[in-house]
C-alpha cells in the first residue's frame, strides 16, 4: 500500500514504533499509526479464449486448394491467410480438410 503525507504530499515510509508499525513522513512530523492489518487480493479476470481463426463460422466462405490432408490424405483443403505476426513477416496460411468426417486443421 502506498500512502502520501496529507501535509506535504511526500510518500510515507513504514517504520517500527513501540506500539507496532506506523507510517511516517521523512520531511515533516506527520505520523499515522497502523492499528490493524488489512489485506486483499484482486485477481484479474482471465481473458476468454479468442479463436485466432474466428471460430467455426470463419470457415463458411473460404476457398479450397490442392493441399493434401496430413491426417486422412484427402486431396483438397480449405484455406485462409491471416497476419498473425508483425507486418514485415509473411502471412500464416491455415488449412482445414475438405473431408467433413475429418475436418483436420493445420497451418503452413
Amino acid at each position: 500500500m502506498l500512502m502520501f503525507c496529507p501535509t506535504c504530499g511526500n510518500v510515507l515510509r513504514v517504520e517500527e514504533a513501540l506500539a507496532g508499525l506506523r507510517f511516517a513522513c521523512s520531511t515533516c512530523p506527520y505520523v499515522f499509526n497502523i492499528e490493524r492489518k488489512l489485506s486483499s487480493r484482486t485477481y484479474p479476470k482471465l481473458k476468454e479464449v479468442d479463436d485466432v481463426l474466428g471460430g467455426s463460422e470463419a470457415w463458411d466462405n473460404v476457398d479450397s486448394t490442392d493441399e493434401r490432408c496430413p491426417k486422412c490424405s484427402h486431396p483438397r483443403a480449405y484455406f485462409m491467410q491471416i497476419q498473425t505476426r508483425s507486418a514485415d513477416e509473411p502471412m500464416t496460411t491455415f488449412y482445414r480438410c475438405c473431408n467433413p468426417q475429418c475436418a483436420h486443421n493445420w497451418r503452413d
